[in-house]
């Protein structure tokens, strides 16, 4: 295969002799201030129908140009127009690195040209692209803006709660979606208080999440994508954030080790600290918000993390850049004596960019490690630990042909996984011990077709478990037509398969560890028996319409559907060691996503609805097929955002963002009993014996009512005020004032059914924040 792909990369660069009567105009757009790449941009030359829009690194490529005097032009809202005259000669390649300079005041026309531009020429079914912009729009904690809080507002997304929470994303689990930073795989992307992930708002590039049809760059999911970019770090100057909160402190800084030049050559850093401090101040200002049990009368909200992150990019002449990054998360959650949680990840890694001169070919390269630890203690349940090592790397390259591309790659993904249950004196028989060393391998072609009228993307993915000796052909197919200027249809479709597995149990109301296995021996399928197919595989169909109603007011539906032919999930049945620890199910996910946004002038108004269903089917022990709802399954969803910017210098803004989510399924209680242990003796005096207290689950009499129960619906109001005093040139100083759960929704967390006491999300929580950037 990699041959193959070698072959095919020399036969491309071999072609460009083909089109030597044609001429290449390429090169990177910046922001002139800072260095900083700018994305999604429009470059064209005027008065032809040659454009292009700028890449995640500000990459721009027109091509097949005749030779000729040109103007080159490039504009984005908030940014002076760029306008510089070219010549190109026959079978010249013209490199250009262009700098927008900020402007005070934004042309409406130049934001809906921006904004329409990237929809006709890409398929963008199910597919959402966020910026730090759009980010710090929402209502935040403190004046903490997050992209774990606006994920939430994303159609498609299931968030389970403001503690402990996890997200769900079209009917997949949080280990069947793919979190990726910088190219680096990430396994657990939020803290254990949900209004926070790891990722530092202000050294993120830009966000693109992809619920569901993703194109063949992307593997070994089987649900979604989540590709986090980071900044490279201002070139010109040294400037940072720096920000507190009753919730967090953070401080980023970012400049130059070595000033860029007259050529762009230049060598940056970017890094950022966070830690949070909520387990000490809410006993003093939130000392009414309890989560834990009545072991502790006075806890307040017992989480503390921290998030550190570093980055040292090298910028060549030509645009070639190369990036070596580091990173370390831990969470910790003390909910009261038994029960503990924490985990601790790590990781580091490098990736680069390279133009090859008298070529049309752009190659990116990646390679990196981490390594992530987790553990739970609690009263009802044996220990738990898990951990993965893991490392990935992976060349890609991209040939511009005209307004189309071929991109192509392939890669390497390596885990040594880790799951144990320590077991108690009345679980003997639940004992868990697996560990595994999986390794894949992976090729992919993409061809983006690109006509006036429409645009379709075929693709074919390769992916070898090696651990498995498996082989998935994965063919991908996405396409889209203008039907009108403002009228646009679109659909995507895919096979995709995955060889992790998570070790959450469906008991769990409420799920904060997540343990890690892949390649495990011993799945029962449909007769009880062992299966030889151990992959998890899912098929995705996605089709839409985006509409422009008028220049304000787009409207956005999608209807899916997804198949998880093959599911592995914990074996909710087993009774002895002998028992296969894992079953196989099939999932289906179907419904209909749909969003509607307004921007007019400084006012912002978005809704989005989801109506959903996600079912799984199981054979029991009987042999009995049974369908049940998981316990992430959500009916209706929905996120309505409004956002104003007002006063003189329009340095006032509020914002309100409401969340109304239908209740989660859960298993009910039956009674209880007590649970004795007679561990290798069976000569034990049972009148000598204390039992622990055991719980019976109505599954446990009727497999049909698994899941048959159904939590209150959830429903939240943030709301937030921010005033921006601008300081200088270079800084601004921000006070933010904020409400979290306005009305004070009694919003449930999760029942002790030991103790029969109901435990609530997040009360009313005012929050005032301040943010200093320089």
């Amino acid at each position: 295969m990699v041959r193959c792909l070698l072959f095919c990369l020399l036969g491309l660069l071999g072609s460009a002799g083909a089109y030597a009567q044609t001429s290449e105009i390429r090169g990177f757009l910046y922001d002139a201030a800072s260095g900083e790449p700018l994305l999604y941009t429009p470059v064209f030359l005027v008065g032809t129908s040659y454009g292009a829009v700028t890449d995640v690194n500000g990459y721009f490529s027109l091509n097949r140009i005749p030779p000729g005097d040109y103007t080159l032009r490039a504009t984005s809202l908030g940014y002076d127009t760029l306008t510089e005259a070219v010549s190109v000669t026959a079978g010249q390649i013209l490199t250009r690195k262009l700098y927008l300079n900020e402007q005070v005041q934004e042309l409406q026309t130049v934001e809906v040209r921006s904004t329409r531009i990237p929809k006709e020429s890409v398929v963008n079914a199910s597919v959402t692209t966020i910026t730090p912009q759009q980010i710090k729009l929402l209502p935040s904690v403190g004046g903490a803006p997050d992209v774990a809080q606006y994920l939430q507002t994303i159609p498609g997304v299931i968030f389970t709660g403001d503690q402990g929470g996890q997200l769900y994303i079209r009917g997949g689990t949080p280990v069947q979606s793919l979190f990726l930073l910088d190219g680096m795989i990430i396994y657990n992307p939020l803290h254990s208080i949900g209004l926070f992930s790891v990722f530092d708002t202000d050294i993120l590039k830009s966000v693109d999440v992809y619920t569901g049809g993703f194109g063949a760059e992307y593997g070994a999911r089987t649900s979604a994508v989540v590709d986090l970019h980071t900044a490279d770090g201002n070139k010109n100057r040294l400037t940072g954030q720096l920000g507190a909160n009753p919730f967090t402190a953070k401080l980023t800084l970012e400049g130059p080790l070595k000033k860029a030049d007259a050529n762009g050559t230049a060598i940056t850093f970017l890094l950022s600290g966070r830690t949070s401090y909520l387990n000490r101040t809410s006993t003093t200002l939130y000392d009414y918000a309890q989560t834990s049990n009545a072991v502790q009368s006075n806890a307040g909200l017992p989480y503390q993390f921290n998030d550190f992150y570093g980055k040292v990019t090298l910028s060549g002449a030509g645009g070639s850049k190369l990036s070596l990054f580091g990173f370390n998360f831990n969470d910790r959650a003390d909910l009261g004596y038994p029960f503990s949680f924490g985990w601790d990840s790590w990781g580091a890694g490098s990736n680069f960019l390279l133009l090859f001169n008298g070529s049309s070919v752009v190659m990116e390269g990646r390679f990196a490690y981490s390594q992530y630890q987790i553990g739970l203690t609690e009263a009802t349940a044996a220990p738990r630990e898990s951990s993965i090592g893991s490392f990935n790397g992976g060349l890609d390259f991209t040939y511009y042909l005209g307004k189309s591309d071929l991109k192509y790659g392939f890669g390497v993904i390596g885990n040594n996984t880790s799951f144990t249950s320590a077991g108690t004196p009345t679980q003997r028989q639940l004992l868990y011990d697996l560990k595994a060393f999986n390794t894949e391998l992976f090729g992919y072609a993409r061809y983006r077709i690109v006509h006036p009228r429409f645009v379709l993307e075929p693709g074919f993915r390769v992916h070898y478990y090696a651990s498995l000796n498996q082989i998935s052909p994965e063919p991908r197919l996405g396409a889209k037509f203008n039907l009108t200027d403002r009228v646009r249809l679109k659909a995507a479709t895919g096979l995709y398969s995955q060889n992790l597995i998570a070790t959450q149990s469906d008991r769990d109301v409420v799920n904060l560890f997540t343990g890690f296995v892949s390649s495990p021996d011993r799945i029962a399928g449909a007769d009880g028996q062992t299966v030889s197919d151990r992959l998890q595989r899912a098929f995705h169909l996605v089709t839409g319409v985006e509409w422009d109603l008028n220049d304000d007011l787009e409207l956005n539906v999608e209807p899916y559907l997804k198949q998880f032919g093959q599911v592995i999930n914990v074996n909710r049945e087993r009774l002895r060691s002998s028992d296969p620890e894992f079953i196989v199910e099939q999932g289906l996910a179907r419904g209909v996503d749909v969003s509607l946004r307004y921007v007019q002038g400084s006012l912002l108004l978005q809704g989005t609805y989801s109506l959903a269903e996600v079912t799984r089917q199981y054979d029991t022990r009987e042999g009995l097929p049974l369908t049940y709802y998981p316990n992430f399954d959500r009916r209706h969803n929905v996120n309505l955002l409004g956002v104003l910017s007002f006063g003189a210098r329009q340095d006032w803004e509020v914002s309100a963002r409401w969340n109304l989510g239908s209740g989660f399924p859960f298993t009910q209680t039956q009674g209880f009993y007590e649970n004795l242990s007679f561990g290798n003796d069976l000569s034990v005096d049972l009148s000598q014996l204390n039992g622990n207290l055991g719980i019976l689950y109505t599954s446990d009499f009727d497999p049909t009512l698994l899941n048959a129960g159904r939590l209150p619906y959830y429903h939240r109001l943030d709301l937030s005020l921010k005033k921006t005093f601008t300081l200088n040139r270079y800084s601004k100083f921000e006070i933010n004032a904020g409400v979290t759960n306005a009305y004070n929704r009694k919003n449930l967390f999760y029942f002790d059914r030991v103790n029969y006491q109901r435990v609530n999300q997040l009360p009313i929580l005012p929050t005032l924040g301040v943010n200093w950037s320089f």
